[in-house]
């Protein structure tokens, strides 16, 4: 089954250009479009895609609190993508701690767009590890954030589920960590979802800023 894309974007020729990249891919297809965030909800519910990908500043309901809004509201959401003109904006940050899986510039390559959209869906490594590290070092609270630092204590991971957890910070995937461990790939798995399980985090994502904002994993 291909990826179904929802874009949501208030600028047309962004919309535009987007469909145009991920419609020559044989595996993804786009489902709709909005111009901004306040339509997110009920397409989400009419065309159900698996990814959304999302401008993060829209004229009246931005991609932060349509992201918040989308996870409170629908019960299976889909991966959300903030698609963003910077890539070193607190408005990015603020976005995947509201919960988005991940961020992709306007101005990335057509083979990256793809790649994005691809990553986003499997869930199965971060996008772009080494901007979210320095996001996390310039708004991250310095590994000083109280309620990161008491989910990650309430959480009580143990040695080899920390182990996971700073490889996962660093962009592996889970044969990547697998052939570092020395185990299968199914084990890192079973790993990776008692991580996200007892920290509650929604996915690798959320589980890698707690983990920076909490100090367990040093973002610089």
């Amino acid at each position: 089954m291909p990826v179904r894309v929802l874009l949501v974007d208030d600028e047309p020729l962004v919309r535009a250009g987007l469909r145009a990249v991920l419609e020559a891919q044989p595996d993804i297809e786009v489902v709709g479009e909005a111009a901004d965030g306040a339509a997110v909800i009920p397409l989400v519910r009419q065309v159900r895609p698996d990814v959304v990908a999302m401008d993060v500043r829209m004229p009246l309901l931005d991609g932060i609190e349509a992201t918040r809004a989308l996870l409170r509201t629908v019960a299976e959401p889909p991966k959300i993508l903030v698609v963003t003109t910077f890539e070193n904006d607190e408005y990015v940050y603020e976005a995947l701690r509201a919960g988005a899986d991940g961020f992709l510039l306007k101005r990335a390559r057509p083979a990256e767009i793809v790649h994005a959209v691809r990553l986003i869906a499997e869930g199965e490594s971060l996008l772009f590890p080494a901007s979210v590290r320095q996001l996390a070092a310039e708004y991250g609270d310095g590994g000083g954030n109280r309620a990161a630092h008491a989910e990650l204590a309430r959480a009580r991971l143990t040695e080899r589920e920390g182990e996971v957890l700073r490889l996962m910070a660093r962009g592996l995937s889970n044969a990547e960590i697998a052939a570092r461990l020395v185990v299968g790939t199914e084990t890192v798995k079973s790993h990776v979802s008692a991580v996200l399980a007892k920290l509650g985090a929604r996915d690798r994502t959320q589980a890698v800023i707690t983990a920076y904002e909490s100090g367990f994993v040093a973002p610089g």
